[in-house]
């Protein structure tokens, strides 16, 4: 017995791969059709079966219902949410980081809407960074804000107990942290979503804790320079070549100060007993375990307070790249359906989830999709939440 086809929209089709993405190769591969078939589809000469056209609502994540609209829906270019990213020209958004921030934009309206529903007020987001300021001035103020001292951060035991801090720390100035999945490191590190209030400062899961910190730091630096009107989503900043890397930089530095203040390490740095100039591998991931950051980081700080010069930087830089290519590759460690949905979504959205649904303010249906998770983890969240064993390492 044959499928019947169904009559779909084919603009409809081609609307949502093109949306999503995809080129028409990678929807026939995943349907395992021939490429004419699929353009056929697109073009109106062929109709998919229903079970073809639910296949394609689950690859594009979309409802089925969409292939039936009248016409596409006028959506503004997700560029226009997010800041401009380094290497990633707007519009050519992998299908993977495009699905990203299409659920992260939802999360965002979910989180504002549940806060309406419950009556929470809506944090702000004050603070503001600008241009002509000292990166160490801005980077200060980001710290203070945090609540974090230094000898807090010096007594962290691991590179976990680190992230969840600063994360904590982030997410009560009023920014939503996300961390999103299945995207290339390559592709990008960590983005912020501009949109107010509730901005978003999102870190890529691939991403080792010890880095997390820094991409954290240096999406809100760019928020704090969007809030300040100094900087402007993707689709719509003007700057390139130099003066956008000039941007880049100071983000850069501003989080660098301000997750290893200058007095801090030069406490270190001097408690290490290195030489000046003596800086090797193993005396920079020394002081980098102190404050659990990545090598990496250390040693461009040391090189902008001056413990190392240009040349000292390039060097040390050259042979910690050959030492890390030696590396075998870093596997995350085992994480459950419930702590993946908690590292993706953050406590506090989590948090705000399960009192909606207490509330009755949500059914058990949309408390598991919001949070990707099934219901039968929901008591198990509930403890998790309250205990706050918080974010281990991704398994995907």
């Amino acid at each position: 017995m044959t499928n019947p086809s169904i009559a779909v929209n084919p603009a409809l089709l081609s609307w949502a791969r093109e949306e999503s993405g995809y080129d028409v190769e990678r929807v026939a591969h995943r349907l395992q059709v021939k490429e004419e078939r699929v353009r056929a589809w697109e073009k109106g000469e062929r109709q998919p079966t229903f079970h073809q056209a639910e296949a394609l609502a689950r690859f594009f994540h979309r409802p089925l219902s969409v292939f039936f609209m009248p016409r596409p829906p006028q959506l503004p270019p997700l560029a226009t949410e997010y800041r401009r990213l380094p290497d990633l020209e707007p519009g050519q958004e992998s299908p993977e980081l495009r699905l990203a921030l299409r659920q992260m934009l939802t999360r965002r309206e979910v989180t504002l809407n549940l806060m309406g529903e419950l009556g929470e007020p809506i944090p702000e987001f004050a603070l503001r960074a600008h241009l002509r300021e000292s990166p160490a001035a801005v980077g200060a103020r980001l710290r203070h804000a945090t609540g974090i001292d230094v000898q807090t951060q010096l007594g962290w035991a691991n590179e976990w107990e680190a992230w969840r801090a600063w994360r904590a720390g982030i997410e009560q100035m009023g920014v939503l942290v996300f961390q999103f999945i299945k995207v290339s490191l390559r592709e990008v590190r960590g983005l912020a979503l501009l949109r107010m209030p509730l901005p978003v400062a999102a870190i890529n899961g691939k991403e080792i804790p010890e880095a997390k910190a820094f991409s954290l730091f240096h999406e809100v630096v760019h928020l704090m320079l969007a809030a300040s009107h100094e900087e402007a989503a993707a689709v719509r900043e003007q700057r390139m070549g130099e003066a956008w890397l000039a941007v880049e930089r100071f983000a850069e530095m501003a989080a660098s100060h301000a997750l290893v203040p200058d007095a801090a390490l030069r406490t270190v740095v001097a408690q290490s007993g290195v030489p000046p100039g003596a800086w090797d591998i193993e005396n920079v991931r020394s002081v980098a375990r102190r404050f659990r950051l990545t090598p990496l980081a250390i040693a461009t700080r040391l090189r902008e307070s001056g413990f190392m010069d240009w040349d000292q930087y390039n060097q040390w830089r050259g042979q910690w790249e050959a030492y890390v290519a030696t590396l075998p590759p870093r596997r995350g460690g085992f994480a459950t359906p419930l702590e993946k949905a908690v590292n993706r979504a953050g406590r506090p959205f989590a948090q705000l989830v399960v009192e909606a649904l207490a509330a009755n303010r949500i059914t058990p249906v949309e408390a598991s999709r919001y949070l990707d998770l099934k219901f039968e983890h929901f008591d198990k969240l509930r403890e998790n939440l309250t205990s706050g064993p918080g974010d281990t390492a991704l398994d995907e």
